[in-house]
């Protein structure tokens, strides 16, 4: 259900909203038709006004094509002019730092001054796909996560960074020959020790509420309280993720939920999982073999969603955003489909942006 904030806040152009985007792959859609699907909702998230567009990292999920973040970024930016485009964020572990520098180099080489490179913690798949994603080693080690943050932000600086060696003598390393700027770098969780770690080193925090959103009052406040400045960031940055649906009417926007809200009760249960089913679908699943766990799971879930009305999910944004003192929620649109709608596009995630940025 939606908050009820006691009145009508500010008006919504005084919140900034972003977008994070997963790629999802519905039934009878091919991820050829899921990408343009995405890639046709960034460039309309550009002409709306939003402030950046996100793609998150996951892997050998049925559900979820955004397997290669820097790729998608690439395309994005491409078909865009203004907004700001990057990952919502690289699972660091799976990668070596210099790869990860490499990449968002190049990246601000296409799009200057455009980039932001969000950097995660977690696997973003499996136990399996975690192992054949960590192969190559020492890149893997999670205990080395803040020092390879580190070292990506200064491999990315124009002066690059240098490696010391213990038998004496330094080595000049660059991500890019001869960068004119750098990717703004961000330390993405949903934990105390993500917030810790992002006040230590002074770079901007992202909360991941739309997975889960406990401990979000205290991961906020481990990260204001503990902000060491930097004079790249004097003072403590943040927002916040929420999975929004907006629909002309609550009806239609609880109907386009019950997707995502299926596949997430799956996920939950340690049930196989699928493309995601069409509204249809989802509806006569659930008609037909009521689940009490599964409502459950649903009933939690919502109460941390955003679905209604464009006025009713407007107001409670803007609540929430002045709840939590952000200037920017990232949504993540999460509208399904209704059977015949085209797969080559995405009119429910469409929808909810038009209806958001009013």
């Amino acid at each position: 259900m939606l908050r009820d904030p006691a009145a009508l806040g500010p008006e919504m152009s005084s919140l900034a909203l972003s977008v994070l985007d997963l790629v999802p792959v519905r039934t009878g859609q091919t991820s050829a038709q899921a990408v343009a699907a995405s890639l046709t909702l960034a460039a309309r998230a550009d002409d709306l006004g939003y402030r950046r567009y996100w793609f998150a990292e996951h892997h050998n999920m049925p559900a979820v094509a955004s397997t290669a973040p820097p790729v998608l970024i690439a395309a994005a930016a491409s078909r865009t002019q203004r907004i700001r485009v990057g990952s919502g964020g690289v699972m660091l572990p799976n990668h070596a730092p210099l790869i990860v520098a490499e990449q968002f180099a190049a990246l601000e080489a296409i799009a200057p001054g455009r980039i932001d490179l969000g950097i995660g913690r977690a696997p973003g798949s499996d136990p399996v796909i975690t192992q054949l994603l960590r192969q190559s080693g020492t890149a893997g080690d999670v205990e080395r996560f803040p020092d390879h943050v580190q070292d990506i932000a200064l491999m990315l600086q124009p002066d690059g960074a240098t490696v010391q060696f213990t038998s004496g003598g330094e080595y000049a390393v660059r991500s890019t020959p001869a960068a004119g700027g750098a990717p703004e770098v961000w330390l993405l969780g949903s934990s105390d020790y993500s917030a810790q770690l992002a006040a230590s080193l002074g770079l901007p925090y992202v909360f991941a509420n739309h997975f889960s959103g406990q401990g979000l009052d205290r991961a906020l406040s481990l990260y204001r309280d503990g902000f060491r400045p930097t004079e790249a960031h004097p003072e403590p940055r943040t927002f916040l993720t929420a999975n929004v649906v907006a629909a002309p009417t609550a009806e239609e926007a609880a109907e386009r939920a019950l997707p995502q809200l299926r596949m997430m009760a799956r996920l939950r249960l340690n049930r196989p999982l699928t493309a995601l089913e069409t509204v249809e679908q989802a509806r006569a699943a659930l008609a037909a073999a009521p689940d009490p766990q599964e409502e459950q799971i649903h009933a939690a879930a919502l109460a941390n969603w955003f679905v209604g009305d464009a006025g009713s999910v407007r107001s409670a944004l803007q609540a929430f955003a002045a709840q939590h003192g952000v200037d920017e929620i990232m949504i993540s649109p999460v509208a399904g489909a209704y059977a015949g709608e085209d797969h080559a596009g995405a009119p429910g995630r469409v929808q909810t942006l038009e209806l958001l940025a009013g």
